[in-house]
Formats: structure tokens, C-alpha cells, sequence
């Protein structure tokens, strides 16, 4: 394949890449028409919509780059090739990626919760360098920039919670095409170009996510969550592009497998789905079908998330269908949260040192940051922001701020927490601040 692509290359045969639409589809995308370009090829990219093609090299992906007439068509996170050949088109895997964009490999490894394995923190590790040190892309730069992250200090997190949502925004709100082009750009006046306008539609996910989240939670019934495997929801209004998000907040509530689904027009409805550990999602999905015919249209995924589609007077009975199935699957006890830790911290490990130290490494999938566990008295809290619980927490003696995300009701006077050390920083002044997963009355 290798020489097949330097032949064409040599000959200067027109080259396309197709890509997908989240970021991780948008990084490979980037590293595939760099690395072309670089070697001297004529290349172009093609990215599906989500709202009018959906996922995956389908026929009709194929007719859209047959428009443009390339001799190559090369595919990048978006499965098989299968349409291609059988049209008689010459297919080719990704290239390898060059060393100079790691931070590409970096960023896409992150965003798209690879687990962190010992050869995947060497590259992420590797990139971070080079972000660090000013080589990276400039649409990563200018996206940080817009994020009001220091490029300079940018770990593995700055990734995945600033970098990834902005590029993830515009495939959920728009055209992946607008973040590719942000990472594909030559200077950083064009990458500043594109990067304030994935951070507008940023925000706008932001709200829109609030408010279907506020939607489905005031409709929810936790109680009687609490006797079921599963939660499927739906609302007619709500986002296509937001639903996976959606379904990844309910299920942190809730513990359960949860499915999320809006409306995609002629009757049908798009869902996506976030598992737990032990249920294997698209296997699930696939039982679902074998007793249940016809109940689904099409689906899709992995152990952990899954796409699909069914038709809206269907949803009840596929309501229905998948709590049955996945009752058979997972016990009652798989569905009661735990959480590991790493135990206690003395009150004089707990500095401003250690967190610098520990936010220099490279945590995520499958390599996560340390979490601790104690037993704190409650001394000040206040509701931040109406969303979040900010805190100042007394261990020996000793008060430590704290921030739990999501929390608005008070914690007693004595807890029990599990959470993380970090660094807070603001008006260019940094703290420790702890960062609470979870607490319950002590």
C-alpha cells in the first residue's frame, strides 16, 4: 500500500481523505492530508454531516466524493471500504503520522478516550511536548487560546475537557469540515479565524446541553430509576448533535445504561447510548434485534457507547425491549457505583506541590488521575454559579477549598469524600484545590 500511495503521489493522482465527524475523525483527517501534503500530494478532504449522511462510509458518502473525481480515496475513522471497492476505486488505510504531528495523534488519542496504554502515553506524552513548546499546530494553539489555556502548560485534561469539546462542536452543531480547516491552518490569524467560531459554537452547546439535561431530568422518575436496568428517554425538541452528551450526564446520575433519542425528521428517531461497566452496549442493541425484529432500523458501536435508529412509534416498545434484554444481561449488584481509591492523604501531603506534580503527568482512559479518600468537616460551602458547591473543608487542623461539580445541596457538617488534588488557578495566582467526586454523610 505504502508504495502503491508514493506511486500516485510521484504521479500526481488527486487524492481524497474521508473523515468523520467528532474529533478524533477531525485529528486523523488533519494528520492524513498533512502528511500527504508534505510528501508533495495533491489531496482534498471530505467530512460527513451528521445531520444529513450520518455515520460511516455509506453509499451515499461514496456519491458525494465521487463528485470530485479522485483517483484515491483514502478512509479515516469511519469504518469500512468495502462501497468503494466495488465501484472500482483504489482504497487506502491512514498514513503513518509523522513525527512533527503528535500533537494531532495527541489530541485525538484524548478526545476520543483511547485507553492509555504504555505506547499511547508515550505519544500523548510526546505531544503534549510539543504543544508545550510552541511546534505545535496552530489550530491547536488558537483553540487553546480561546479556551484561556497557557499552551505553555497544557497537560493531557486541557485536551480532553477544552481542546476536544470545541472541536467536538462543531460536528454536533454544524460542519466538522470548520474544525479540520481550524487544524489544517497555516498561520495563527486563519487558525484564530476558525477557533473563535468553534468556541461560539461551543457555547452554544453548553446551553443547549442545560437545557435538555434540565428536560430530562424534571421528567425523570429517580425513585423508580432506581428498580430499573435502563433509561431511555426522549424528547421530539431536543438536539440530535447533543443526545450523547446527554446520555453520558444521566447515566453519571443514575448508574445505568442510558439511551438518549431526538427526532431526525420522516419518523424517525436518532438515539445514542452510554453503558456501564459490565453490559456491553452494541451487544445489547444486537440482542434487542434478534428478539425483537424489525424493532430497530439500524445500529451501531461499542462496549461502552452505541448509535441507532427506530422508528418514534417505537419507542415505547423499545422502551420496552431493552430493559427486558438487559435485565437478562447484568446483575442488580453491577448496578451499584463504586468507586476505587487510593486511599488517605496526610494533611502535609496535601500541597500545592504534589498537584503541580501529579498534573504534569499524563492521565485518562484506562491510566486515571489518583483519587484519595477522608473524612473532612464541612466549615464554609455556598452554591457557585447555580450549579456547583464550592467548599472549605478541615482535616487536622488544617482548611483545604474545595469545588463538586453539579452539587447544589449542602453537605453536612462531617463527610466522607473521595476526590482529587488540583491545581486552581485564577487572576494568574494558583491554589490547591480539591476536587470532589463524591462524598456521603460521615
Amino acid at each position: 500500500m505504502a508504495q502503491q500511495l508514493a506511486d500516485c503521489i510521484g504521479q500526481q493522482r488527486q487524492l481524497l481523505v474521508v473523515g468523520d465527524y467528532d474529533a478524533d475523525g477531525a485529528t486523523a483527517t488533519a494528520v492524513a492530508v498533512k502528511g500527504l501534503r508534505d510528501m508533495g500530494a495533491q489531496v482534498g478532504f471530505l467530512v460527513p454531516n451528521r445531520f444529513e449522511y450520518g455515520y460511516g462510509l455509506t453509499p451515499e458518502i461514496v456519491d458525494l466524493a465521487h463528485q470530485s473525481s479522485p483517483d484515491v480515496i483514502l478512509t479515516v475513522d469511519n469504518g469500512i471500504a468495502a462501497e468503494l471497492i466495488s465501484r472500482g476505486m483504489m482504497v487506502a488505510s491512514q498514513p503513518y503520522p509523522l513525527a512533527e504531528m503528535l500533537d494531532l495523534v495527541a489530541l485525538g488519542t484524548v478526545a476520543d478516550l483511547v485507553k492509555l496504554d504504555r505506547n499511547n502515553r508515550i505519544l500523548v506524552e510526546q505531544g503534549l511536548r510539543r504543544i508545550r513548546a510552541g511546534a505545535g499546530c496552530v489550530g491547536i494553539q488558537a483553540i487553546l487560546k480561546c479556551a484561556s489555556r497557557d499552551m505553555h502548560k497544557v497537560t493531557a485534561q486541557d485536551l480532553g475537557f477544552y481542546v476536544g469539546p470545541r472541536l467536538n462542536a462543531a460536528g454536533r452543531l454544524d460542519d466538522m469540515t470548520l474544525g479540520i480547516r481550524c487544524l489544517l491552518a497555516d498561520n495563527m490569524q486563519e487558525a484564530m479565524h476558525f477557533a473563535q467560531q468553534l468556541h461560539s459554537l461551543n457555547i452554544e452547546r453548553r446551553q443547549i446541553e442545560a437545557e435538555m439535561q434540565q428536560d430530562a431530568f424534571a421528567d425523570l422518575d429517580t425513585e423508580a430509576v432506581k428498580h430499573d436496568f435502563t433509561v431511555s428517554v426522549f424528547q421530539p425538541e431536543w438536539h440530535q448533535g447533543v443526545i450523547g452528551i446527554l446520555a453520558s450526564r444521566i447515566k453519571e446520575q443514575v448508574h445505568r445504561p442510558v439511551i438518549a433519542f431526538a427526532s431526525v425528521g420522516d419518523g424517525l428517531l436518532k438515539g445514542s447510548g452510554r453503558s456501564i461497566a459490565g453490559l456491553h452496549l452494541r451487544d445489547a442493541l444486537d440482542l434487542v434485534t434478534k428478539q425483537y425484529p424489525q424493532l430497530i432500523v439500524k445500529f451501531g458501536g461499542h462496549a461502552m457507547a452505541a448509535g441507532l435508529s427506530i422508528r418514534e412509534t417505537s419507542f415505547p416498545q423499545f422502551k420496552q425491549a431493552f430493559e427486558a434484554v438487559v435485565s437478562t444481561l447484568i446483575s442488580v449488584e453491577e448496578l451499584q457505583e463504586s468507586m476505587d481509591t487510593d486511599g488517605a492523604l496526610q494533611a502535609t501531603e496535601m500541597t500545592l506541590e504534589t498537584a503541580q506534580m501529579l498534573e504534569t503527568q499524563v492521565w485518562g482512559q484506562g491510566f486515571p488521575p489518583p483519587m484519595f479518600y477522608d473524612v473532612f468537616r464541612v466549615v464554609q460551602q455556598r452554591v457557585l454559579g447555580e450549579k456547583h458547591l464550592k467548599l472549605q473543608l478541615q482535616k487536622e487542623d488544617v482548611r483545604f477549598e474545595a469545588i463538586y461539580f453539579n452539587q447544589t445541596e449542602s453537605l453536612p457538617e462531617h463527610v466522607q469524600v473521595v476526590y482529587q488534588i488540583q491545581v486552581n488557578e485564577y487572576n494568574s495566582q494558583q491554589q490547591l484545590q480539591l476536587l470532589i467526586k463524591h462524598a456521603h454523610h460521615s
